[in-house]
């Protein structure tokens, strides 16, 4: 996309990867942002990514070819509603936020279709914050891409291209089935897992005998509880209906299995467990079909020539076997690009050492 003007209200995490990649893609380029912080601007200034050194009022976007909303939705929405009789007719705007039905709704409503392009990054880190965003950040990630029914189609594609100027994979989705995906392989995991640690924290002892012992399953399906509270309210308000509708069907499958396990169907309860498990191995790293149990970490990773090989010859070089490896495309409560899976725990220790030693960035779960 060759737009020399870019406005940011928000320059988080994510919003400040996107300008950093920005930026190094075309030094050029002018950048103009504002923030719930004034510390945020102040820091983006002084690495050189933006122009001004101060908070700014919207009307300070009345130039700008496009507009990036990186705040959370219902902010998003109040500065649609501001930004309306500000920007230039041929402005758009895009937003970055993890559901999307809401903010269509609301442009529909202003009758801005024609400037709005849906964005959701499916990337991001615990970590927040201007100081924590990178340029590689989006690198082999899920970017998807919600047009409105009056997005120009050349418009879709000069996004869609830059969503891979920015080294990201882009999939354009209805912004309701992009909703309704999402509420159920990302919100309706949280809601469990949320409600199975406030279970166990419930019925555990005074000793804790629970949370004494609690190990790998445990703390596999509970680990995303330990996402944002204050994040995940807001999701549940924004993609209330498709959130409900899911869970309602899971309640529906939980009694169906306690009924199997009341009546003691033990073919029932085979068939049912040999189907989740037939389904979860097909999205497994490539290639892996049998039970074994695998020691993983996960390697942040500049997506360019020969940097795979440059990992694994590392490893090669000191004996260290890797039993199989991944690119991970939705990174959104994740981190790390690159997966390695290695046959026990002393050997992820060593390769864990050696990749850092050697400036790699290495995550375990």
């Amino acid at each position: 996309m060759a737009f020399q003007t870019i406005g940011f209200i928000g320059l988080g995490l994510i919003g400040g990867s996107i300008a950093k990649k920005m930026k190094s893609n075309q030094p050029d380029i002018k950048i103009y942002a504002t923030a719930h912080h004034k510390e945020t601007i102040q820091e983006a200034y002084r690495e050189g990514l933006i122009e001004n050194n101060d908070l700014l009022p919207l009307s300070a976007f009345s130039d700008c070819d496009y507009i990036f909303l990186c705040a959370p939705v219902q902010r998003n929405l109040a500065y649609l509603r501001q930004l309306k009789d500000i920007i230039r007719s041929d402005c758009y705007i895009t937003d970055v936020g993890s559901t999307k039905t809401e903010i269509h709704e609301e442009v529909i409503r202003l009758g801005m279709e024609a400037n709005f392009i849906g964005g959701h990054p499916m990337t991001g880190s615990e970590k927040t914050g201007i100081l924590s965003a990178t340029n590689t950040l989006l690198e082999n990630a899920y970017y998807i891409i919600t047009p409105t029914a009056l997005t120009p189609k050349e418009e879709i594609s000069e996004f869609r291209d830059f969503v891979l100027s920015l080294g990201a994979i882009p999939l354009i989705l209805d912004y309701k089935i992009h909703d309704y995906s999402t509420a159920a392989i990302s919100h309706l995991p949280h809601m469990i897992a949320y409600s199975l640690v406030n279970l166990v924290h419930q019925i555990d002892d005074d000793k804790e005998t629970m949370k004494t012992i609690a190990a790998g399953g445990f703390k596999d399906i509970t680990r995303i509880a330990s996402s944002s509270p204050v994040m995940w309210q807001n999701i549940c308000a924004s993609n209330r209906e498709p959130l409900l509708s899911l869970m309602d069907q899971y309640l529906a499958l939980l009694t169906k299995l306690r009924g199997y396990i009341d009546s003691s169907n033990e073919q029932a309860l085979l068939s049912f467990f040999q189907q989740a498990k037939d389904y979860r191995d097909s999205i497994t790293l490539p290639s892996v079909k049998s039970p074994t149990v695998y020691y993983e970490c996960f390697v942040d990773l500049v997506d360019e020539t020969g940097g795979i090989a440059a990992v694994a010859g590392l490893l090669a070089q000191y004996h260290i076997s890797i039993k199989n490896i991944g690119i991970v495309n939705n990174r959104e409560f994740e981190e790390g690009v690159l997966q390695l899976a290695f046959p026990d725990k002393q050997t992820l220790t060593r390769a864990k050492r050696l990749l850092t030693d050697n400036g790699y960035m290495v995550h375990e779960r």
